[in-house]
């Protein structure tokens, strides 16, 4: 077979290839980086005469040009899995629905629950076999190829090539259409922003990290402080199994502090499903064979989590109640972000041989009208999204301390996380809890104790 050939007889401008949208059909974008962004502006387009099209898409770098190019949300319904702060913009416009989602269920969904007419991808440049490979997002997107009607592939020649495991590349045979784009770079993060009670924070985790640890690392400053903490560290042996792929562990790696020799599940490979960060990032991956891409719903199973000793999971966190119940997607009814692996990982985590999952969050947070406020609450405000039941929640960690909730009765719970809350507020939740009737002061005559008395 020609592959060349076959890539001209199916090569059309990006007009022609969303002219078979039709209205009222469900249309999904690549993940990520993969999101077709030429092809979503080709697409803006034709809001004019399109009515009600369904549009999913899973963490949009910016903002999504088919959601801005209809602001009555009648021609487009703008939605999707993993908010990215352009998602978040749409959505406090009211022009971006989130769908809830437990990660490592992404692909099942496709294949029991839903189905697509069109799917759109972003792809690196097609190699002499015929394959275009996704790049930094394998994620859902063999499941949603595979549920949807058409296949169009927009090919950016900057998206590296990053080996996998499987289904991490897509076949010229299977593709009903390519689109050019202008093979802009990648989107790259800024570099985080990294607070003292980060840096603290990030003190009281690495303490707790053993050699042979297998890391997974959330998104954000927090995250970045901490693997760039270990790799300045004497830890050694440290494997990746990660949700997502960050550029900290490039410093860990070339620090050698990642050997991934203790690993059970593919030892020497740094595992992931996505990957997000510079450009050296991006450098990185490309032909690389230590990086490995696998599906999500491979990445994230608990029980392939698990199955790594000494899984260790750092995520940040919106905020907590005394009940140790976690958000770390909405602020009231205000979404903030999505479920992500969180839940994956925690519960994976715990469940590994001498495994840990920290939730990680700084005691206060400041509003824009420079009000300072409690990030330990009582209770989450009405309408907050729980993240994290109680049950799953293992360590919470500020920068005052940490709390393993696991085992914990309700006032022991309590005071653990009263304990490591800005010293402000302590005795604000100390008489909110007396109230709700989860810890009463006549077990600690002296208020807390002696552990708290001792954080205090």
């Amino acid at each position: 077979m020609d592959m060349q050939a076959l890539y001209r007889t199916k090569l059309v401008s990006p007009e022609q290839a969303v002219s078979i949208v039709r209205s009222g059909q469900w249309v999904d974008y690549g993940n990520f980086l993969c999101a077709p962004l030429t092809l979503d502006a080709a697409l803006a387009k034709r809001a004019e005469e399109l009515e009600e099209v369904k549009v999913r898409a899973v963490g949009f770098p910016g903002l999504a040009a088919v959601a801005m190019a209809d602001p009555s949300g009648e021609r487009f319904i703008y939605n999707n899995w993993h908010f990215t702060g352009g998602d978040r913009i749409l959505h406090d416009k009211g022009l971006c629905s989130y769908i809830p989602i437990l990660y490592h269920e992404g692909p099942r969904y496709y294949e029991r629950d839903i189905e697509s007419d069109v799917y759109m991808v972003r792809c690196a440049s097609m190699d002499s076999n015929g394959f275009f490979n996704y790049g930094v997002a394998n994620s859902v997107q063999r499941a949603q190829i595979e549920s949807a009607r058409t296949i169009i592939v927009e090919v950016n020649s900057s998206m590296p090539v990053c080996h996998g495991g499987y289904d991490e590349a897509i076949h010229i045979s299977q593709v009903d259409f390519v689109v050019e784009s202008d093979n802009a770079p990648m989107f790259a993060l800024k570099e985080p922003a990294v607070s003292r009670e980060d840096m603290k924070i990030a003190e009281h985790v690495v303490s707790r990290i053993p050699d042979g640890a297998c890391l997974q690392l959330g998104i954000g400053g927090l995250p970045n402080a901490i693997g760039r903490m270990i790799a300045d560290s004497t830890i050694r042996d440290l494997g990746v199994h990660t949700e997502m792929l960050v550029d900290s562990y490039i410093d860990m790696y070339e620090a050698g502090r990642i050997s991934g020799r203790m690993k059970r599940d593919l030892p020497g490979k740094m595992t992931y499903t996505f990957a997000l960060g510079s450009q050296r990032l991006y450098d990185f991956l490309h032909h690389n064979p230590l990086c490995a891409s696998y599906p999500v719903d491979y990445v994230n199973a608990p029980a392939r989590i698990a199955s790594n000793p000494r899984a260790v999971s750092i995520n940040n966190a919106v905020e907590v109640d005394l009940y140790g119940q976690i958000s770390s997607e909405s602020s009231g009814i205000r979404h903030i972000s999505g479920t992500g692996g969180q839940f994956d990982f925690a519960f994976g985590c715990y469940h590994s041989e001498g495994g840990q999952s920290f939730i990680c969050l700084r005691s206060t947070t400041t509003d824009k009208q420079g009000n300072r406020k409690t990030r330990i609450r009582p209770t989450l405000e009405p309408g907050t999204i729980v993240t994290l039941p109680r049950t799953v929640t293992h360590w919470v960690v500020t920068e005052y301390g940490m709390a393993n909730l696991k085992g914990k009765s309700t006032w022991e719970r309590a005071e653990a996380l009263i304990g490591i809350a800005h010293p402000d507020y302590r005795e604000e939740l100390m008489q909110e809890a007396a109230r709700m009737n989860i810890w009463k002061r006549r077990l600690h005559p002296t208020g807390l104790s002696s552990e708290i008395r001792m954080a205090v």
